[in-house]
């Protein structure tokens, strides 16, 4: 199985295994992880202010990478554009995912546009999507 994770801060095996379920695990997938460059602000996102994003988004793909790896996830990674509907975009280009996993803030934490819509990402992208809290 194929899954796309994109994710707002680096993860481990254990937490993808709890959002995936009993359906899969992970040792048993092929894992790209996305790291969307949100900025923290509609502010910063307008005024183009992107370099503390992108340098965020680096960190938290290299580090979800390597927690996957050190874990025995077959894992890759690459960082996204600031819209997370288009870093699943972009990313779906490449890697052609069966399942999408969002790791996300609670509502009282989230970035600039982290607010993502399962279903819309379902309608849109003709996935399953899973939702977990970081």
């Amino acid at each position: 199985m194929k899954v796309l994770v994109l994710t707002s801060e680096p993860i481990t095996a254990e937490q993808l295994r709890t959002a995936l379920g009993s359906d899969i695990d992970p040792k048993d997938a092929e894992v790209m992880v996305v790291a969307p460059a949100l900025a923290e602000s509609a502010i910063k996102f307008w005024m183009s202010d992107a370099d503390d994003a992108i340098g965020r988004a680096e960190q938290v793909r290299r580090q979800s990478v390597e927690h996957l790896g050190q874990e025995g996830v077959s894992a890759t990674g690459d960082t996204g554009e600031a819209d997370p509907y288009t870093a699943i975009e972009d990313a779906l280009k490449t890697f052609d995912a069966e399942r999408i996993v969002l790791f996300v803030h609670g509502a009282g934490d989230q970035r600039y546009r982290e607010d993502l819509d399962e279903r819309e990402i379902t309608e849109r992208f003709g996935l399953p999507v899973d939702r977990a809290v970081v």
